[in-house]
């Protein structure tokens, strides 16, 4: 599945004052499998989209030529924002519904003491970002240091790098982005 059935889903859904919940009742499936295929983390067959779309209701032509709300390329409302994350460490794409981004923006969010591990792939480009909220470890090819609200940072990708909060009661937030795009 791409992203543009998972933003289309979630576009129409809520265009047409759809809860996931509702949907899911609807649909006769569990609300968390909505909310699993509007992050884009499971790919729906064509009868499973069809049946979904029954309950709206509206054809697989009508879905995938339906004309998605503009704004969506120029802002992302934070209930829009799919996690491509998980439970432990979120990150929220900034421009779901843009083609093709030369970049890509990140609210990372970091639970007490999560880690992106020690074995963080590395790739090409460059990633920078800012600390908004809490304390985050970041170690880029060997050297840790500990960010503060306000401290930045800037590092070509193909370095081994790591994120990590050190704290066990405190979440940490930081804005980043990578270019080219790793999701």
């Amino acid at each position: 599945m791409s992203i543009e059935v998972a933003t289309r889903l979630q576009y129409i859904r809520k265009k047409h004052g759809l809860s996931q919940r509702e949907l899911a009742k609807r649909a006769g499936v569990t609300n968390g499998t909505i909310s699993l295929i509007e992050q884009n983390r499971v790919s729906p067959s064509v009868g499973s989209l069809k049946k979904l779309l029954e309950c709206i209701p509206m054809s697989l032509a009508e879905f995938f030529t339906l004309e998605v709300d503009a704004e969506r390329s120029v802002v992302s409302r934070r209930a829009d924002m799919p996690n491509l994350g998980n439970e432990s460490i979120q990150f929220y794409l900034a421009g779901t519904g843009v083609k093709g981004r030369s970049m890509e923006i990140l609210r990372g969010v970091y639970q007490p003491l999560s880690d992106t591990g020690s074995q963080t792939p590395v790739h090409g480009g460059y990633e920078g970002g800012v600390v908004v909220s809490g304390q985050i470890e970041l170690t880029v090819d060997g050297t840790t240091w500990l960010l503060d609200p306000g401290d930045s940072y800037y590092f070509e990708s193909r370095l081994p790098h790591r994120f990590r909060n050190p704290s066990a009661e405190h979440r940490c937030e930081i804005v980043s982005a990578n270019s080219p795009p790793t999701f």
